[in-house]
């Protein structure tokens, strides 16, 4: 964005309070982002709310002029990804599958929610279709190229890929995004913002397109801990209230996983986590490897298949059945495998995740936070994955790490820790079952240090 905009959510709301903008300015400056045809949004966005969007803009000015404004973030712009409902609008989760369907009749109370405090909808970012990949590669609308190496065009990350280049970009403060296996971290991390996945309870799943019922979570994507927590509150039915200032990272315990997760490092990788270690051990924190042997029995557990492609070929099915030939092949791959999973299968899968679940929370109890790598590769270039062996294996790496939060139903952030100028890598931070809260103070300490 301009050097002259806000920059965060606390900045655009203390601009719109002291008068120095308006709702109807930093919408039309988002717009105007979306519509440049140099930029990334005509594949970012899949539907633009144009003049929707300015209609809200200007209504919230109204209602702050008469000191009716329903909370401080009133007229601030943000994006939705295309699995959420909005009343009148296609669900068609970046599907050309679903191009057919009836428009919601209702809008999912998490976007609602935002809707009644002010925030202005500008429209629905593409995505991976139906959710199904953390490469961010969609074929009927384009794949967004991540701010980083345009020229070579790499990749956003995925699902939420959209919600994250218009992040990035200025196409609004923030992206409501999706995570079932890391889809708000990794094109967070690849993107170079800020990324968010609650404990999977915390916001209601109603109105949105599911993947996989036991591990879909919502979130948001924005350009930092604050913005990110004002929005996973308001989401979750929380006061819209500013979050409170937060101490320092000395005296945190932070665990750094070990094994299963750091394999496959990219250089860039390797030396953006170690330098964040030893900043934050120079800032006091206590930085401990931690050994988690349940960590390895993870994708034992899910040999069998796992649950989001059972989950999700649940869903599937019958859409399949009716509009094979307008999947993307790679994703109608993926959900087929899942019909192939015996009930007997995924009645162990549930018993191990528990009991995996437990190990773990045993083995981590008395950290702050347990931390790694968000993805152990930087932006792959977008043409790597047009090979089908690549497209497989570098999904598999970029989803590895984060997927660990949602089958242990964990709350995690990534946050960016590369230099300016450097190949965009993100630091995964996970909570408790339920920590929301403290994980929120936790990386905004951690955040605070990196910026110092």
């Amino acid at each position: 964005m301009p050097a002259t905009m806000p920059h965060t959510l606390a900045e655009a709301a203390e601009a719109l309070a002291a008068g120095c903008t308006t709702a109807e300015a930093l919408t039309e400056a988002a717009l105007a982002h979306i519509a440049d045809p140099a930029g990334e949004g005509g594949r970012a966005f899949i539907t633009v709310h144009g003049d929707v969007a300015r209609a809200t803009a200007r209504a919230m000015d109204g209602l702050r002029a008469a000191g009716l404004a329903p909370s401080p973030w009133a007229g601030i712009p943000i994006s939705i990804k295309d699995l959420y409902d909005e009343a009148g609008q296609q669900t068609r989760g970046g599907s050309v599958a679903l191009s057919d369907i009836a428009p919601a009749a209702a809008t999912a109370p998490s976007v609602a929610r935002l809707q009644r405090a002010g925030f202005v909808v500008l429209g629905r970012t593409n995505m991976v279709e139906f959710a199904f990949s953390g490469l961010g590669v969609n074929p009927h609308f384009g794949t967004p190229r991540s701010p980083w190496d345009r020229a070579t065009g790499r990749l956003p990350g995925g699902s939420s890929s959209g919600a994250a280049v218009a992040t990035a970009d200025g196409m609004g403060f923030a992206g409501l995004g999706s995570d079932t296996g890391g889809s708000c971290r990794i094109p967070a991390a690849l993107c170079g913002i800020v990324g968010w996945k609650p404990t999977a309870s915390r916001v209601p799943l109603t109105g949105t397109l599911p993947l996989s019922s036991t591990l879909d979570s919502l979130g948001p994507l924005a350009r930092s801990v604050a913005c990110c927590e004002v929005l996973d509150g308001i989401m979750a039915g929380e006061d819209p209230a500013p979050p409170q200032p937060l101490g320092p990272v000395a005296g945190l315990r932070l665990g750094v996983l070990q094994g299963y997760v750091c394999d496959g490092w990219d250089a860039g990788v390797t030396e953006a986590f170690e330098r964040t270690l030893s900043r934050l051990s120079a800032a006091g924190a206590r930085v401990e490897k931690l050994a988690v042997p349940e960590l390895a029995e993870i994708p034992q557990a899910n040999a069998t298949g796992g649950f989001a492609a059972s989950e999700a070929f649940a869903w599937h099915r019958g859409l399949i059945e009716r509009a094979r030939d307008r999947y993307d092949p790679r994703i109608l791959a993926r959900i087929l495998r899942g019909g192939q999973m015996p009930a007997a299968d995924y009645i162990a899968l549930l018993r191990d995740r528990a009991r995996i679940i437990a190990g773990f929370a045993a083995r981590t109890a008395g950290f702050d936070a347990v931390v790694s790598p968000t993805c152990p590769l930087v932006p792959p270039a977008i043409a790597a994955v047009e090979d089908e062996a690549e497209y497989g294996r570098i999904n598999l790496l970029l989803l590895r790490n984060t997927s660990v939060g949602n089958f242990l139903d964990r709350c995690a952030i990534s946050l960016p820790c590369h230099r300016p100028g450097e190949a965009p890598v993100g630091f995964q931070l996970m909570g408790e079952h339920g920590g929301d809260a403290r994980l929120f103070a936790v990386a905004a300490a951690v955040e605070a240090a990196l910026a110092a």
